[in-house]
């Protein structure tokens, strides 16, 4: 059991329990998963552009990326059903809370400019997005060493009902929120 875990546990339940005004334990928000993806746009015409985003993904992530392929046919993109043109990974349990560590504590920080991420990329079901242009705000990859910049959204799936759950059970577990911004 991580860190996170074990303050989840202790201190956010009922934290949690007390301000959402929820009376079982058992209902309080929780993650679920974390999904991180990343597109390939010249997969089809460069195979070893796949190769490297593959490689992005398992240093990143601990863990090795289920390849995505197209659903059906697009002429204009030159794209044909079952082409390989992306891949992900989905995290559960601890590999997911220090994901999830590592991505509050060091990744958001490393951003340039950073002041907090926003809250309006929030689902509607409590789930959050968030997108990086660049794969080497991550700690395990050597921005000397990349060749090409892979392009990465982190999904964190909750079992929140709504936004402002997700939004409070994110906020608990110190995902940085913009000050002022809308709830």
């Amino acid at each position: 059991m991580t860190n996170l875990q074990k303050k989840y546990h202790s201190d956010i339940i009922p934290g949690l329990q007390a301000k959402l005004a929820i009376e079982n334990s058992m209902s309080v928000p929780k993650l679920s998963k974390i999904v991180v993806n990343a597109g390939v746009k010249d997969a089809i015409s460069d195979k070893r552009n796949m190769e490297r985003a593959v490689a992005v993904l398992t240093q990143i992530a601990g863990q090795k990326p289920k390849i995505a392929k197209a659903k059906k046919s697009i002429a204009t993109f030159k794209l044909r059903k079952g082409d390989a043109i992306g891949a992900f990974v989905t995290l559960r349990g601890k590999r997911m809370y220090d994901f999830f560590e590592k991505l509050v504590s060091i990744v958001l920080p490393r951003l340039r400019d950073f002041h907090g991420v926003s809250k309006d990329q929030f689902d509607g079901r409590g789930n959050y997005t968030i997108g990086f242009s660049e794969h080497t705000v991550f700690p395990e990859i050597d921005p000397g060493k990349a060749d090409k910049i892979v392009g990465l959204e982190v999904t964190v799936v909750t079992t929140a009902r709504n936004n402002q759950e997700g939004s409070a059970l994110l906020e608990a577990l110190g995902m940085p929120f913009q000050k002022g911004a809308k709830d």
